[in-house]
């Protein structure tokens, strides 16, 4: 989503780093073109001028002015007032009943069609893995028996507990009924999907205040589609008017949204943003974290997220095993189908590019995912003995493969020949001594090699050069502050150069 975004900040940044010093007139000219792209992106205007402002009073500071580097430690001025737009840091949730041994309650609220009763089986799912809590979830939407349906088959996909009331009307009744079936079940968490409607009115506002009195909530949760744009931060103004909300949650950032609601909401609102929606499956829901977000934004990924993911998919010990195929060439096509198949859960190859430092404005026809299906296709076309052994595939065993697949013998022929080459590579490299890419790949640090391997010759110089640390675990403020020692170092040497040459000369 915020693809623009980003490519015209880095538009504005290369005058940045393409000037020798900062002055006045430079860092006015691209600061009207990071203003303009905020604006574009739909971030609220009185937050945009106040970003631009804050921006450019530190860029012409000293500190910033007399750096060795003044262009990348203005980006580095962006990123961090950035960060402090959205929030600073990742925001807590309150897991604490309203007594010792009471299931905490959440409320989510929103309106209609902004994904609240799909967000609330996300977020159970979610607090199952990250907290290890057990939620229940209540269909207090009363007005819609569409959503008390959708409720319950997202609640059996989860195999979590599902309360429901169809002949009740009254949504008190039913959200105290669920606090007590939460008890019950030994449910540490109970979500409320209330009643939303197309617009905020009155009676809505009216029910939703009652329920928050009867059941006093520890989190009231705003579902706001991220698509939105300004008219998402005006329906979070007045939800927090009526409901003092502790949070946000923003949905649909997968798509085209321009991203603007993202950068406004927290500062228009005072509330965080704590969790972001990324695609339609219950496992697409992230903790929102500031500073990643702000890296994205800037184009030099999200290392931290994406290992994050790894690891949520892959066990250690299939990790090793996984290896130990590598080492020893039996790598085989079943194992190359299950790897694909966990890339696809995992958001699909393109969407774990973006992720990577430099990546996000890959041409999509670098990493097609039809080609992963086609793939797909053949193999799954192959034999058990098949898929274990490809080099006993024969010419006829081709043909019959391309016909089972939709494909022709010659597309499989060169399937099985890059399958064959790959395997070879990554057996030379594990026994070379180095780490197998792919074995290591899903234990979680083979994910920051590729990321510092693609960041090589995938990003520009400034922005990428601060983003290569990330795999490391080192800040922006160190990266920054390496980059400058680095500079410092080779102007010494250019200028010892030119005092030796000028020597000879005399």
């Amino acid at each position: 989503m915020f693809d623009s975004l980003t490519d015209k900040l880095q538009s504005a940044f290369r005058k940045l780093t393409g000037n020798s010093q900062l002055t006045q007139k430079n860092i006015s000219e691209a600061m009207e073109e990071v203003r303009e792209a905020l604006l574009t992106a739909d971030v609220n205007y009185e937050v945009a001028q106040s970003f631009i402002q804050q921006v450019s009073q530190e860029c012409l500071g000293e500190a910033v002015l007399k750096s060795v580097t003044p262009g990348q430690q203005a980006i580095k001025v962006v990123y961090d007032k950035l960060v402090e737009l959205m929030g600073s840091q990742e925001a807590p949730l309150a897991l604490q009943g309203n007594a010792p041994g009471e299931p905490a309650i959440f409320m989510l609220c929103g309106l209609n069609g902004n994904g609240k009763t799909t967000t609330t089986a996300k977020l159970a799912s979610l607090l199952q893995k990250k907290y290890k809590k057990r939620a229940l979830l209540a269909a207090c939407d009363l007005t819609r028996p569409a959503a008390i349906d959708q409720l319950e088959v997202l609640g059996q996909s989860l195999s979590l507990p599902v309360h429901t009331n169809r002949q009740s009307h009254d949504v008190i009744q039913v959200a105290q009924e669920a606090i007590q079936a939460a008890r019950e079940k030994n449910c540490q968490v109970v979500l409320l999907d209330t009643a939303g409607r197309l617009q905020i009115d009155e009676p809505l506002v009216q029910e939703l205040v009652r329920l928050k009195e009867a059941v006093h909530p520890q989190e009231i949760l705003l579902v706001a589609d991220g698509a939105l744009g300004q008219e998402a931060v005006s329906v979070a103004r007045h939800f927090d008017q009526a409901l003092d909300l502790t949070g946000i949650i923003l949905t649909k950032l997968d798509g085209d949204a321009r991203g603007g609601a993202a950068l406004s909401m927290r500062q228009t609102t005072g509330k965080p943003i704590k969790f972001v929606a990324t695609g339609e499956q219950t496992v697409d829901l992230e903790t929102f974290h500031p500073d990643r977000m702000a890296s994205r934004i800037l184009g030099m990924g999200d290392i931290l997220t994406l290992v994050e993911r790894a690891h949520a998919e892959f066990e250690e010990n299939e990790a090793r095993k996984l290896e130990e195929k590598v080492r020893n060439a039996t790598f085989d096509f079943d194992d190359f189908l299950k790897q694909m198949s966990r890339i696809q859960k995992m958001g699909g190859l393109m969407n774990l590019l973006k992720f990577l430092p430099g990546m996000g404005s890959l041409p999509p026809e670098l990493m097609d995912e039809k080609a992963f299906r086609s793939t797909q296709g053949i193999i799954h076309s192959m034999t058990p003995q098949e898929r274990q052994a490809p080099e006993t595939i024969n010419a006829s065993r081709r043909a019959r493969i391309a016909r089972g697949s939709g494909s022709t013998p010659q597309q499989v022929t060169e399937q099985i020949r890059v399958f064959m080459n790959m395997r070879e590579v990554m057996a030379r490299m594990s026994q070379g001594g180095g780490a197998s890419m792919l074995g290591s790949l899903f234990q979680g640090n083979g994910l920051a090699d590729m990321a510092s391997m693609l960041q090589k010759s995938a990003s520009g110089p400034g922005l990428g050069r601060a983003a290569g640390y990330a795999q490391n675990g080192i800040s922006h403020q160190d990266a920054l502050s390496r980059a400058r020692e680095k500079a410092r170092k080779e102007a010494k040497r250019k200028q010892e150069k030119a005092a030796r040459k000028k020597n000879r000369k005399h």
